[in-house]
């Protein structure tokens, strides 16, 4: 059984889950796509995948964090599913509770089904009801819940995570993100904090106030447009110092090296041809 326990986005990963990408993809142009995506491809790259290519790169990933001594629980295959490798969107850790995501889209809720036999062997699990709420938009900060009001994320699903936390007894804020644009897929392609007190941004992605808001909580690392885009801004922290970071990315690792934190580099590059990288591709279940 595991013990679900996570305090912050960046303590040491202890047990993360994920699952290898499947071999459906889906259609991405024509008049079939769905509006959501087609908003969605105005501010992210999309382009049909190798799911043999994706799977490699995962295993890589997979033996970076069992070499640092993480757990890896490998979910169930989800048929039908296009995304199903991105699992931080199905659910989320705060504190010792794990929340069952409210997906927006019907087609990933498959996804969302295949976590139950994890969450049967867990002591505390709510199952979120209200709106719209993927853990892409979920970030903890301090005694915070941040949580990106995005096109799979709601106010109604932010409001409903606030009162779930007080039936748990959990102290924690809500605090909604506003975006400057809509397409918007999750917040962690856009901010992402990668250690205390620091955190990538893709600022032309917030209004100013909010990109005032969190200058005022972070030592914020800039990422160009084109760096967004290649969904550069998500990266997994390992632990309060080390990150990982897509091959790739070298402007971004100057920045975060300067800052006395250690980078470790895999290959995501057919990962993030759908927008998602190595945050969206882990669920942590503990951090410590």
């Amino acid at each position: 059984m595991v013990n679900p326990n996570v305090t912050s986005e960046y303590d040491t990963l202890r047990c993360v889950a994920m699952r290898y990408a499947g071999d459906f993809t889906r259609k991405l142009d024509g008049p079939g796509v769905h509006p959501i995506l087609a908003r969605q491809q105005t501010t992210s790259m999309w382009a049909e995948y190798s799911a043999a290519k994706v799977r490699a790169q995962q295993e890589a990933l997979i033996t970076v964090l069992r070499a640092r001594g993480t757990e890896v629980i490998l979910l169930p295959q989800a048929p039908g599913c296009s995304a199903q490798h991105y699992p931080r969107d199905i659910g989320f850790v705060i504190d010792n509770v794990l929340f069952l995501a409210r997906l927006n889209s019907t087609h990933r809720l498959p996804e969302a089904n295949a976590l139950a036999e994890l969450a049967a062997g867990m002591p505390r699990v709510e199952h979120l009801t209200t709106g719209s709420i993927e853990g892409g938009d979920v970030m903890l900060h301090d005694r915070c819940v941040l949580v990106g009001l995005s096109e799979e994320t709601s106010l109604e699903g932010a409001e409903g995570l606030q009162a779930a936390l007080g039936r748990h007894q959990i102290n924690r804020e809500v605090v909604p993100v506003t975006f400057a644009s809509s397409g918007i897929v999750h917040l962690d392609d856009h901010f992402n904090i990668i250690a205390p007190g620091t955190a990538l941004i893709h600022r032309s992605a917030f209004t100013p106030h909010q990109a005032r808001w969190l200058g005022k909580r972070f030592d914020l690392i800039d990422v160009t447009d084109e760096e967004a885009l290649h969904v550069h801004v998500n990266v997994l922290a390992l632990a309060p110092g080390v990150v990982v970071v897509a091959a790739g990315s070298s402007r971004i690792t100057g920045q975060i090296t300067a800052r006395g934190i250690d980078v470790l580099t895999v290959d995501y590059s057919e990962v993030t041809r759908i927008p998602g990288s190595l945050r969206c591709t882990t669920l942590p279940l503990r951090r410590i």
